[in-house]
């Protein structure tokens, strides 16, 4: 251990920024803490308008020399750096795990299995990347007529990536992935709750032959680093994730130079469940959203059952909840690990104690536990217009109301400023159907949780976002599109 290196379950973590393909200190740094225990991890570098200033500037210079780079090329590197992720796969999940609390036995089976799926899937992309030629015909006259159009992908440049604190990696690399697939270079700004595999993700790249500067990591606190990325006039994305306030002080800063965006912001998704709904599926799709200690965006968090199957459905709901097992992340039998700050886990509680107090009903729950834990908790009786229902807690909190007919369903399902996504619990495809097409939800799942194909859009409607990534979405938004029309053999412009 050095003063720029920390030991976490015996893997080293620099604890400085990625910049230019060399590691630099600052002069102030912050404290990362194990919401596990509340043990202090380490200091990390903490960045701010120079840090960020030398980022960009390295991405800048790197970028012509990456973006000429042929396709083949940028994805043997990419398919290079998943094989890093892969052999790294069991630190990795350890020291995210010990980061930010999420389960261990997921970060082994699922999430860093995707990290490396993520570099894999869009080098493959990228390579088959293409759009059809098509000749123009222009009704009424002869301009125009033959000529024929050519569509490209053309890299935009600098990109700043803000990713959030409940999937780290995992959500960094759905980011970085398609940007240094298009040709890009990169500004990665971690989450300052959860900054340490991003650390490693840096020494994995460079070990992966990823050319200096493509990739730069900046460890920040607070705005100070965020603010000087986003505002900087050599930067061609900003793709975020996280609140709906940073967003908006994200977007304004960004509209001073036009800078496009993406943001993946938060959700209150309802989750609605059918009397022709088969009942163990049900329950278990609802007892599921206490998955990351109810840290997922896209949780059902507003469970709407219809009024003939209510009571059956809470009994069973109850019974289930009852046999998760809530402790140490690091244990294979735990369900449900801690929340990721004492802050957060404040917020939490306020969101439940006013509901309470406004005449809500506890069924499960209520209350936290020992440290950082707070117990899955089921709120009824609550209003449509309540805060509990329409605002999102980030947490362990699940909310049910009951419908009589399908179409009161829909309306309290779309009765939020959120739009991220949707789950339906029914037999019947036809209602599926039906319903699916009239919730506003960026996602609707059907009898299923959580299943996300790679190929596929993603990203929220209202308040739940701006812009698609994923497939060719990702390259739309990272690339500028350029159509290049080019007249047929003999052709003259005769006006």
């Amino acid at each position: 251990m050095t003063d720029h290196t920390i030991t976490v379950a015996g893997t080293a973590v620099d604890t400085r920024h990625w910049i230019g393909g060399e590691r630099l200190a600052s002069a102030e740094t912050f404290s990362d803490v194990s919401p596990i225990d509340g043990s202090t991890l380490g200091e990390i570098a903490r960045g701010g308008a120079a840090e960020a200033e030398a980022a960009v500037a390295a991405a800048k210079a790197a970028f012509p020399g990456w973006a000429a780079t042929p396709r083949a090329e940028r994805a043997r590197i990419l398919h290079a750096i998943a094989d890093g992720v892969e052999k790294r796969l069991e630190e990795l999940a350890i020291v995210e795990t010990t980061d930010n609390g999420a389960l261990l036995r997921s970060h082994r089976r699922g999430v860093m299995p995707r990290v490396a799926q993520n570099f894999r899937f869009f080098a493959d992309w990228l390579l088959q990347l293409e759009h059809e030629d098509f000749t123009t015909y222009t009704s009424g006259s002869a301009a125009g007529r033959g000529h024929t159009n050519h569509v490209s992908w053309d890299p935009a440049g600098p990109c700043v990536l803000i990713t959030p604190w409940n999937a780290p990696l995992m959500l960094a690399t759905w980011k970085v992935a398609p940007a240094l697939a298009a040709g890009n270079t990169v500004i990665l700004k971690p989450a300052e709750w959860s900054p340490l595999t991003a650390s490693l993700l840096a020494d994995i790249a460079a070990e992966a032959g990823l050319p200096a500067g493509v990739l730069n990591v900046v460890q920040g606190y607070g705005a100070e680093a965020g603010n000087a990325l986003v505002s900087h006039p050599d930067v061609r994305r900003i793709s975020f994730t996280g609140s709906v306030p940073t967003a908006r002080r994200i977007a304004e800063s960004a509209a001073a130079n036009l800078t496009p965006l993406s943001l993946e912001l938060g959700g209150k998704s309802p989750l609605l469940v059918f009397a022709d709904a088969e009942m163990d599926l049900a329950v278990d799709l609802a007892v599921e959203q206490y998955d990351n200690a109810g840290q997922v965006c896209l949780a059902g968090t507003r469970l709407l059952v219809e009024e003939s199957i209510a009571e059956e459905f809470t009994r069973r709901f109850v019974e289930r909840a009852a046999r998760l097992t809530q402790g140490d992340p690091r244990d294979a039998a735990t369900d449900i690990g801690p929340n990721i700050h004492p802050r957060q886990l404040e917020k939490i509680d306020g969101f439940v104690q006013r509901a309470i107090e406004a005449g809500a009903r506890t069924v499960i729950g209520g209350h936290p536990g020992d440290g950082q834990y707070y117990a899955p908790t089921l709120l009824t009786d609550v209003a449509q217009d309540s805060e509990i229902v329409q605002e999102e807690v980030f947490g362990p909190v699940l909310t049910l109301q009951t419908f009589a007919t399908e179409e009161e369903a829909v309306r309290l399902a779309n009765d939020t400023r959120f739009g991220l996504a949707a789950t339906i619990a029914t037999g019947d495809p036809d209602r599926a159907q039906r319903v699916s097409a009239q919730l506003v939800a960026g996602t609707v799942w059907v009898n299923c949780f959580f299943v996300r194909d790679l190929q596929a859009p993603f990203g929220g409607s209202r308040l739940s976002g701006v812009g698609r990534e994923g497939g060719t979405w990702s390259f739309d938004f990272y690339c500028d599109l350029k159509n290049t029309v080019t007249a047929p053999k003999g052709w003259k412009d005769h006006g």
